[in-house]
């Protein structure tokens, strides 16, 4: 039976992903617009952005953050130019942006000692067989594949070498170990819905006196240069930044991050995407056509969501059929202005992909329940 009701905001994407309830332009300062961001007024309101990030996520006070350009694309390419090279490189793989750092390091970096630790769709690294003399690069949470990393007790805490980790949509709705992470990036599009094209990276200790020592043997452009007269530039981890950067973005950043803080902070977004996931959890159980794309309980991602279609009938059609089958599905909900964006991921085996973060309504997923069902009995059941 078609739903009498639609989700109040039908967008559950996952990046850039959905803006919190009660966002509104009225709630951005204008003071920055139109300035320099190199003005006082500019760089106090960027370093604002820094404390106030470091402190949403209990940084210690040792450990330093700043805004990259080019999203959690760029800051994480950029840690990977200015710190790789000088030890061997185990790099862990289980979905399309992983796969993308293996390409990095391997035909870009072009860096020989390497062991890749690749897994499928759904599936993650033997976690066992990492090597921490070694750098070890790593995603948490697997945005196109749902897959993601419970915890990182499995993080040597006396290791040689550096942990650099894409965080971008695990940020904000996990624990961090903050003692077991050397590097980390993320995005403001991701997990607090922000807009697109910056990014944070978090570095510690042992980082800094990395990148202060270490000068890689590959050109490194402007864009990604970290460092200036030979040391770690901390302007950029105190309100300059490599390029210029939105300042509507910038505060934008900062009312959601006003947002978070109003509402409990870290606690309140853990607490509210675990909610979130648990309505799609009890749909699953209750429907057999439709399942998680990640197979353990343990390694499912809370956040983005990847869900694959099990009914025996749909997995007898042909390749072109289930497309043709998905795509009539997706319809059926876009057009009802029932959800947005919930395809897979272009590289990401057939189903759906929704976003669970604090920043969805509960009460919009279990309206978005109900427009699946009808979905499936519109094209899926005989």
């Amino acid at each position: 039976m078609k739903p009498e009701i639609l989700p109040l905001n039908p967008s559950f994407s996952s990046g850039p992903c959905p803006k919190y309830l009660g966002w509104s332009l009225n709630n951005i300062k204008l003071d920055t617009i139109g300035r320099s961001h190199r003005s006082k007024i500019g760089k106090n309101h960027l370093k604002h952005c820094i404390e106030e990030t470091k402190n949403l996520l209990n940084l210690p006070n040792d450990y330093i953050l700043g805004i990259l350009p080019g999203s959690d694309t760029g800051a994480f390419e950029i840690a990977l130019w200015n710190i790789l090279g000088s030890r061997k490189v185990d790099i862990l793989a289980w979905e399309s942006f992983g796969y993308d750092w293996v390409n990095d390091i391997t035909n870009e970096l072009k860096i020989l000692d390497t062991r890749i630790f690749r897994a499928p769709y759904g599936k993650i690294s033997n976690l066992d067989q990492v090597n921490f003399n070694n750098d070890v690069v790593f995603t948490w949470n697997g945005t196109t594949s749902g897959v993601c990393l419970p915890d990182v007790n499995w993080i040597d805490p006396t290791r040689k070498g550096l942990t650099i980790c894409d965080a971008t949509s695990a940020i904000f709705t996990v624990d961090i170990d903050w003692s077991k992470i050397d590097v980390l990036t993320f995005s403001w599009q991701k997990a607090l819905g922000g807009e697109g094209g910056h990014g944070m990276i978090v570095l510690s200790p042992k980082a800094i006196s990395h990148i202060d020592s270490y000068k890689p043997s590959w050109p490194i452009p402007k864009l990604f240069n970290l460092k200036k007269s030979n040391k770690l530039n901390l302007g950029i981890f105190d309100g300059l930044t490599i390029n210029t950067p939105s300042m509507i973005a910038v505060e934008e950043w900062l009312s959601i991050l006003e947002w978070a803080k109003s509402n409990g902070g870290l606690k309140y977004l853990k607490s509210k995407t675990m909610e979130n996931f648990e309505i799609i959890q009890d749909f699953c159980k209750k429907n057999n056509w439709i399942g998680f794309l990640a197979e353990s309980e343990t390694y499912r991602s809370k956040t983005s969501v990847c869900l694959k279609f099990i009914d025996p009938w749909f997995l007898s059609l042909k390749e072109t059929k289930k497309i043709e089958n998905v795509d009539k599905f997706l319809y059926i909900l876009e057009s009802n202005k029932a959800a947005y964006d919930i395809k897979h991921y272009r590289t990401a085996p057939l189903g759906l992909r929704i976003w669970c973060g604090p920043t969805v309504e509960k009460s919009d997923l279990k309206i978005l329940m109900q427009w699946l069902s009808y979905g499936w009995e519109k094209i899926f059941q005989k």
